[in-house]
């Protein structure tokens, strides 16, 4: 799993306008849950740009003030207009802790029905996994070369190994659609077959 790095410094105040405070000076206010105690901290905003701004899943190194904690970031708050960070929750991690993650799916092979002039529709690119740090993907693989004109991958494809998937196995992660060109070419065949079959029919 990808790992980065965030520095923080702990809070002597909790106010609302200390929070203020330090958005203006591009911190971020943050806590870390789940371990011993809670810790409140702030975090440079930069920092952010290698987890928030990114599809790929990490794990985050904290640094607060010399004490090293490994955590995810849980939860984050931000601007309704300027799109500012106004806050955000880590989990601490534990090695036999369970947790959840968004983990990006990634497709490999060649679907025969694209190539047979399909488009292929991805419907769904995370799935959410539960599973204890050791066991977490950084991606989930599917292999959509048995896809041809029509067909579907859906979660219950998706090979669980010491993990547990939480979506619905019966939601559609990508299918091949069938366009609208071939649709009209199998809709005359079967019109001329069926008026073929009238004709002889009215001949006998």
């Amino acid at each position: 799993m990808r790992k980065v790095e965030i520095i923080g410094y702990k809070r002597a105040n909790l106010g609302k306008t200390d929070s203020k405070r330090l958005r203006t000076e591009s911190q971020v206010p943050c806590v870390l849950y789940g371990g011993k105690e809670q810790v409140h901290f702030s975090a440079p905003m930069i920092l952010f740009r290698d987890v928030v701004y990114t599809p790929e899943p990490a794990f985050v190194k904290l640094n607060i003030e010399g004490e090293i904690h490994n955590a995810i970031l849980q939860d984050i708050q931000f601007h309704p207009v300027n799109e500012i960070i106004l806050h955000a929750d880590f989990l601490e991690l534990a090695d036999d802790k369970l947790i959840k993650m968004d983990i990006p799916i990634k497709f490999t092979g060649k679907a025969p029905g694209v190539i047979a002039g399909g488009k292929l529709l991805v419907k769904l690119r995370k799935v959410t996994i539960k599973a204890v740090p050791g066991n977490m993907p950084e991606s989930i693989s599917m292999d959509i070369s048995g896809l041809s004109l029509g067909k579907s991958l859906k979660v219950s494809n998706i090979e669980a190994k010491d993990f547990e998937i939480l979506n619905n196995p019966r939601i559609t992660i990508a299918t091949v659609e069938i366009p609208r060109t071939l649709k009209a070419g199998e809709q005359e065949e079967e019109e001329e077959e069926a008026t073929a079959e009238t004709a002889e029919a009215g001949e006998e």
